[in-house]
């Protein structure tokens, strides 16, 4: 199934806002209806594909000269055009087919791969990987106007290898990360990697944008679970990792990971993989305020013991219902006050029983309130509505987005505090008031990630309207000591601050490595570094 070309995931669940939603956005926010339907697929015009015959007959020879792998149609274009951030969904609902590609070329091996590199270096095209088309930060959208290719990497679907007694699994990277689940299921194991974007995502885009799942305090970020990697570059084949740890030099893993297709095209990742859990619990805790919620979840990082998911939602997202995707527009009670921690554990039982026993002793001791098992339960079961969520608001013409960040502990109070404070104050003054939501999602011995989530009326203009608010708290991001992504990647929405964040030496260097394994620039022009 293709995803929504103008939206989220299945169309089928799609679903309207409750009045009670509808109301209180028009009330709170002064969100009204938005003027005009999106433009329907059958409606949105593209531009004839600039790829002249020379270069289709390449590409065609690069995939064994199968028509239905070299694609120029209008469909197929558009539904590879950018990716799923809200500017990218309005764009693609006014018919802003832009940065669609020349052609869609679907790759079944990494022989294959190169062959393509080599055909789009020989015509001058560039190249975007595309997998599960979920980035949230523009690293779709190649920031040089050239014509280029995007390289369907969704043939390319297998379990490669798996070895039980050494507990990893080698993947190609258009697995959808459900699909690898039930191949790794066969065997007994897991991967334990479940992003938002989970249903969609591909095991090479979690690689390419050093992804975060939800139960990372216990699985780990993905960028950790990676133990090689094969990458196909203009220059040939770069393979990465023969153990799972070593002193021979740096590990170029590391340089790898997080390069959002600049380098080279991702074609095998080997991962580390654990039992099949047993069991899985989840549960609530209320805390009387965000400040003493974050306590309890250091302590738990720090000293243990570790639950497999840990959360907290501040008192904003615990009054919406946002902790809870499929409670929006369920009354507002007094039991709703203070924060919501989410808390859940997997495993075998007895170590599930032992770790949920002993960090029950410390959330109560910072405070906490044990709230049962329900508000647990209800993220498990809605875990991945929220985009669906974020597509209902657009309908209803609101506007809806996220950003996401990390710091030393000692730094996310002030963090926190700039980043809601930009936010507020940009878009007030543009005249949309905003509802800021913000909730820990990932915890780590020395620091945490906020991720927030702002929801205003859209405005004249609204992908300006967020660009200047996203633009102040990225200002804000990294003047408190944080990161500008966490785990979206860098893509071209973040490009200027991560520059600044990795200083003139750290981009000078990244630089030569791209003229190295990409001489003529060709891969992602303008995602993670400017343009040459």
């Amino acid at each position: 199934m293709d995803m929504l070309w103008n939206g989220w995931g299945d169309p089928a669940r799609a679903t309207p806002l409750p009045e009670t939603v509808t109301g209180l956005l028009r009330d709170w926010l002064g969100v009204t209806p938005r003027p005009a339907a999106p433009a329907s697929l059958e409606d949105v015009e593209i531009a004839a594909p600039a790829l002249d015959d020379a270069a289709r007959r390449a590409l065609l020879a690069a995939v064994g000269d199968r028509t239905d792998r070299v694609r120029t149609d209008t469909e197929t274009r558009v539904r590879h055009t950018r990716g799923k951030s809200t500017p990218d969904l309005l764009r693609i609902r006014a018919g802003d087919t832009t940065d669609a590609p020349a052609a869609v070329v679907l790759a079944q091996s990494h022989d294959e791969v190169l062959a393509v590199l080599r055909a789009c270096a020989k015509h001058g095209l560039s190249l975007v990987p595309f997998g599960g088309g979920t980035s949230v930060v523009g690293g779709l959208a190649p920031g040089r106007r050239t014509p280029f290719v995007a390289l369907d990497l969704r043939q390319m679907n297998r379990l490669l290898d798996l070895d039980p007694v050494s507990r990893t699994a080698t993947l190609e990277p258009g697995l959808r990360a459900p699909e690898a689940e039930a191949l790794l299921a066969e065997h007994g194991f897991t991967l334990g990697h479940f992003p938002q974007s989970y249903e969609w995502a591909t095991i090479g885009g979690f690689a390419a944008t050093r992804s975060s799942g939800q139960a990372s305090a216990g699985y780990g970020r993905f960028d950790e679970m990676v133990l090689g990697l094969t990458l196909a570059t203009p220059e040939g084949t770069l393979d990465t990792g023969r153990v799972p740890r070593s002193a021979a030099g740096p590990d170029l893993r590391q340089l790898l990971l997080g390069s959002e297709g600049a380098f080279g095209v991702i074609t095998a990742v080997t991962v580390r993989i654990r039992p099949t859990p047993r069991t899985r619990h989840y549960e609530g805790w209320r805390f009387a305020s965000f400040d003493a919620g974050a306590a309890a979840l250091r302590r738990l990082a720090q000293d243990g013991p570790r639950p497999t998911v840990l959360r907290l939602s501040d008192e904003t997202e615990t009054l919406i219902g946002l902790a809870q995707p499929d409670a929006i527009g369920s009354s507002v009670e007094a039991h709703n006050a203070g924060c919501l921690a989410v808390v859940g554990f997997e495993g075998t039982e007895d170590d599930t029983a032992q770790r949920r026993e002993g960090a029950a002793a410390v959330l109560a001791e910072c405070g906490g309130t044990f709230a049962g098992p329900e508000p647990g339960e209800r993220w498990a079961h809605g875990r991945y509505s929220a985009p669906y969520l974020r597509d209902s608001l657009l309908e209803a013409g609101a506007f809806a987005e996220t950003l996401e960040t990390a710091a030393y502990w000692s730094r996310l109070p002030g963090l926190y505090a700039a980043v809601r404070d930009a936010l507020t104050r940009t878009l007030t003054e543009a005249g949309t008031p905003a509802l800021v939501m913000c909730h820990i999602s990932h915890v780590y011995e020395n620091g945490a990630s906020l991720y927030f989530t702002v929801v205003s009326a859209q405005g004249e203009d609204p992908v300006a309207h967020w660009t200047r608010a996203k633009h102040a708290a990225n200002d804000a991001i990294l003047d408190a000591g944080g990161t500008i992504t966490h785990h979206h990647g860098v893509g071209t929405d973040h490009r200027e601050w991560y520059v600044r964040e990795a200083g003139d030496l750290g981009v000078a260097a990244l630089r030569a490595v791209k003229r190295r394994l990409d001489p003529h620039g060709l891969l992602n022009p303008g995602v993670l570094l400017p343009a040459d």
